[in-house]
């Protein structure tokens, strides 16, 4: 039975979280954690079993938040032998984790030292750190914290894809009966909310969920109107809209979204493979999809295209078809995920197994495609239960890079959300730098979002004015 003991104080759900993630073997054993000196250095001594390991490293509290505790669990990779990629970063954003650490520490070179020799980061995923963190530099301006961005949730599609664990029900089912009213509450709360966004800079507006477009033409015009008539859009730079799945898309439904001034979208095949998509339960027809793409492309959007890797039944070399396949569109955008078996997923209820891929010639392959289509890394973030090399990443034309990807990753500006699922966070900024961050929720579901409207929005009036 799985047990912690230690001479200092630490959460043992937290290590078993980070044990059933990288060391799962060792989740029916006993752990013994030993601080023996914590002066100029650390000192920790860890056993299993009949396994025992020292682990020394220089004391830099003064720099990062609980190290004891991060050697602690570096010292069962240490100890198991177990090297990953990504090493003991369990967490989905590392490029924060990197920022953080430099606004304490100051010195970038540093901070990759500490990563590689304390977190066990490979050189790879330090390097892929380091560029989305000067592209953040670039293009984030983490001082002005009169800027805020919304999110829009539309939580419905037409069907429920097997790996998806977002705010999604399918329009057809029971709990779709209340779409009619969910829109009429969405545009409530824009009428309701919108005074407190008068006080605030909108920077961006992400209209995701579910998938936006499942709304008619008739109400994403409803939707869309309310949004210009009551956000202002003097500061704005840019407007996303997901419009992921083709069987949710029209020529008219493209022409609203470009007549009141979104000029991003998303269209995202996941895989250029038929098959797969059937198996997954996902609408795909190679016609359609270019007919929309070309149709999105004349009107002058944006366009990102998301791709998954590793969905159920795709060898290496059917990734492979599907990367090449990407060279025939001229994209701006390109988000690359690897499959993640997220627990509200039917794959996770199915106890379906990741499939052994050939990472370097995946790799290979997308840096051909990146250096072709010159696209530069722009933000990336992880998640759990997925390949240990794995990571979510999105690349861009430079002047491209969509900028609500961007902060809510970095966690360093207000979002007000609405509808489904969206979450509000208000962000203050602490006096080393980080940042403190509280949030309200949405409800996801349509009937329970519908039900506590009147709570929910009065809390959100409250949070924002105090």
């Amino acid at each position: 039975m799985f047990s912690v003991k230690s001479n200092f104080e630490i959460r043992e759900e937290s290590i078993k979280e980070f044990v059933r993630v990288l060391i799962p073997e060792i989740l029916d054993k006993e752990i013994e954690f030993n601080l023996e000196s914590i002066d100029k250095d650390i000192l920790i001594n860890t056993k299993i079993d009949n396994k025992k390991i020292n682990f020394k490293y220089k004391n830099y509290e003064n720099y990062i938040e609980d190290q004891v505790v991060v050697m602690a669990k570096v010292s069962l990779l240490l100890l198991m032998d177990k090297k990953y990629p990504w090493g003991g970063l369990i967490g989905v954003r590392p490029t924060k984790k990197f920022y953080t650490m430099y606004e304490v520490i100051k010195d970038v070179e540093l901070v990759k030292k500490l990563l590689k020799e304390l977190y066990l980061l490979s050189d790879e995923k330090i390097e892929l750190l380091e560029t989305i963190f000067y592209k953040e530099q670039n293009l984030l301006d983490r001082d002005d914290m009169d800027k805020i961005n919304i999110y829009i949730g539309i939580p419905y599609c037409p069907t429920k894809c097997r790996y998806c664990s977002f705010a999604s029900y399918e329009i057809d089912s029971t709990i779709g009966k209340s779409y009619n009213e969910f829109v009429e509450y969405l545009l409530k709360e824009i009428d309701i909310c919108s005074e407190i966004l008068s006080k605030k800079k909108i920077e961006s507006i992400y209209i995701g969920g579910g998938t936006p477009t499942t709304l008619s033409e008739e109400d994403l015009e409803k939707v869309l109107i309310k949004i210009n008539e009551k956000l202002d859009f003097t500061y704005l730079k840019e407007f996303t809209v997901e419009a992921g799945r083709i069987d949710t898309l029209s020529i008219k439904k493209l022409e609203i979204m470009k007549k009141y001034k979104v000029d991003r979208i998303s269209i995202n095949p996941q895989t250029f493979k038929e098959e797969t998509l059937v198996k997954l339960n996902r609408y795909y027809n190679k016609d359609e999809f270019d007919k929309y793409y070309e149709i999105a492309k004349k009107l002058g959007f944006i366009i990102n295209m998301d791709f998954i890797l590793g969905l159920p039944g795709e060898t290496t070399q059917d990734i492979l078809n599907t990367l090449e396949n990407i060279k025939r569109y001229n994209i701006e955008n390109l988000t690359i995920h690897t499959l993640a078996l997220k627990r509200a997923s039917n794959l996770y209820q199915e106890n379906y197994k990741h499939i052994e891929l050939d990472k370097i010639k995946i790799e290979n392959k997308i840096n051909e495609i990146l250096k072709e289509k010159n696209l530069k890394p722009y933000y990336m973030y992880r998640q759990k239960n997925t390949y240990d090399w794995g990571e979510n990443i999105g690349y861009a034309l430079e002047g491209t890079e969509c900028l609500f990807n961007m902060r809510t990753i970095s966690e360093d500006q207000d979002t007000f959300g609405f509808g489904g699922g969206a979450i509000t966070k208000k962000i203050e900024k602490l006096k080393d730098g980080t940042y403190k961050v509280d949030r309200i929720v949405n409800p996801k579901d349509p009937n329970a979002y519908i039900k506590e409207f009147s709570e929910r929005v009065n809390k959100k009036i409250t949070f924002f004015n105090n």
